[in-house]
């Protein structure tokens, strides 16, 4: 599978957030999303495991039990499985989140 990133609609989202569902299989998914500098990714949690890359931009990640890091272009996080998470939007920001197993509710 492969897609071409121009011919996939932004999903609009809450607080000016855009999401794009890249490429994915029942076991792995990439998702693109887009934040407005001031955004707010709200604290969540899921089953699966998930590695964020920044694109661009610059945040603050947020995980319970953990110190509040601020993050930049070329940094990446890891969450574990049912960790409370969350960032905010200290300029405008491209994530690459990838899920295992995939998201289901980000395709219904």
């Amino acid at each position: 599978m492969y897609t071409e990133n121009n011919t996939v609609a932004p999903q609009s989202l809450e607080g000016g957030v855009t999401r794009k569902i890249l490429s994915y299989s029942k076991n792995l998914m990439t998702v693109e999303l887009r934040f407005p500098k001031g955004g707010v990714g709200a604290k969540h949690s899921h089953p699966h495991e998930q590695i964020g890359y920044i694109v661009s931009g610059r945040l603050i990640y947020q995980e319970e039990g953990c110190e509040d890091k601020e993050l930049c272009t070329g940094d990446t996080y890891y969450v574990k499985p049912g960790a409370e998470h969350g960032v905010l939007v200290l300029e405008d920001t491209v994530l690459l989140d990838i899920f295992t197993p995939m998201r289901e509710d980000f395709v219904k």
